[in-house]
């Protein structure tokens, strides 16, 4: 089974994508890997930051790995690269 959540794209993932924002259909029981890897298929330009980028779901942060997410249609998935300072 499938559910639509909303992706939002932060600083380098933004540019690499193309977009800040989208809807993608996902499906509702997904591990957080596999989830990237969805996201990868749609935007390739993308896996250059696979070992930098930390998830949000549902505002909660969540590392790429094996980690179930069971996802409700119309929930946040926040890409977030690292950002540098200086």
């Amino acid at each position: 089974m499938r559910c639509q959540v909303s992706v939002l794209y932060f600083a380098r993932s933004a540019e690499l994508a193309g977009l800040r924002c989208e809807t993608l259909s996902v499906p509702r029981e997904i591990t957080s890997l596999q989830l990237w890897e969805e996201i990868v298929k749609v935007h390739p330009r993308l896996a250059v930051i696979r070992d930098q980028v930390v998830f949000a779901v549902r505002q909660e942060y969540v590392l790429l790995g094996d980690q179930l997410l069971v996802l409700q249609p119309g929930d946040e998935v926040a890409i977030i690269p690292p950002i540098s300072g200086g």
